[in-house]
């Protein structure tokens, strides 16, 4: 399928590693201009250097900016031009207690799962609701929906998402601009990678009993396995095209069937 995204300028938030990369890679194969982010200046263009080498005739750029602050926010779309496409990918992620979590650690939480999203949003809408073509996608999570009792802060910060979402694609009524989420489901991006392996390092098992015994233990799960980063980032592909015309203000699922809900 042609998703027509030769001449759309895409940015993604988030992108140097796991799914926000793979979604940056894969929007450059489908003929995107990308921007690529990441806090660390070195990270970022190691990214883009990677992103050159897997699509050599790929336009793409990067710029370090922490997204979670809005002095940064402000400072990075000032010196990124226009945006078609927003992906409001990165995030943070934990297992712990209830009660060993934090005010902090809370608001860590909110502002990079939550604000950064309001932040980049606030900045490109207008002027996408302006241009007559627009595309936002929130990278959420299943866990919005269903909340895990040892990652509350994560599950209630992706449920705001969700909220914002939904509320901003009505301000895109009668428009050729759209906002959508994902629900993605559990995924072997780097982030998770490293935390299963330095698990199984500790436990003294094998790093691939370690990921079966962890879906094992998703018992809801329809894949049996993890996600992949690169099944995220085809149906961001997908709702970023003109191809989605027709979606908006979704929550759609690339959850591996983990969500026993019909809708």
């Amino acid at each position: 399928m042609d998703v027509r995204l030769d001449g759309k300028r895409a940015f993604v938030s988030g992108s140097t590693q796991g799914i926000g990369f793979a979604v940056a890679r894969a929007m450059l194969a489908s003929g995107a201009a990308v921007t690529v982010n990441g806090r660390s200046r070195a990270r970022v263009e190691e990214a883009v250097e990677r992103l050159r080498v897997a699509v050599p005739d790929g336009e793409v750029s990067g710029v370090a900016a922490d997204v979670a602050d809005p002095k940064s926010v402000d400072a990075l779309m000032r010196g990124l031009g226009p945006v078609d496409i927003l992906v409001n990918n990165v995030g943070m992620f934990g297992v712990a207690p209830f009660g060993d979590v934090t005010d902090d650690e809370w608001q860590a939480y909110f502002d990079v799962n939550v604000m950064s999203g309001v932040r980049l949003s606030r900045h490109v809408l207008d002027a996408m609701l302006g241009a007559g073509w627009g595309r936002v996608v929130f990278v959420a999570s299943e866990s919005g929906v269903d909340v895990p009792g040892d990652m509350i802060p994560y599950g209630a910060s992706k449920a705001a998402m969700l909220a914002v979402a939904n509320g901003l694609a009505k301000l895109t009524r009668g428009t050729q601009v759209t906002v959508n989420s994902i629900l993605g489901g559990p995924t072997y991006s780097d982030g998770v990678a490293a935390v299963v392996s330095g698990i199984a390092a500790a436990q003294d098992v094998p790093e691939e009993e370690l990921k079966q015994g962890i879906i094992a233990g998703r018992g809801t799960s329809l894949l049996q396995r993890f996600i992949e980063p690169d099944e995220i980032a085809d149906l961001v592909v997908y709702l970023s095209s003109p191809r989605s015309s027709a979606t908006n203000g979704a929550a759609l699922r690339a959850d591996g069937g983990v969500l026993t809900t019909l809708l």
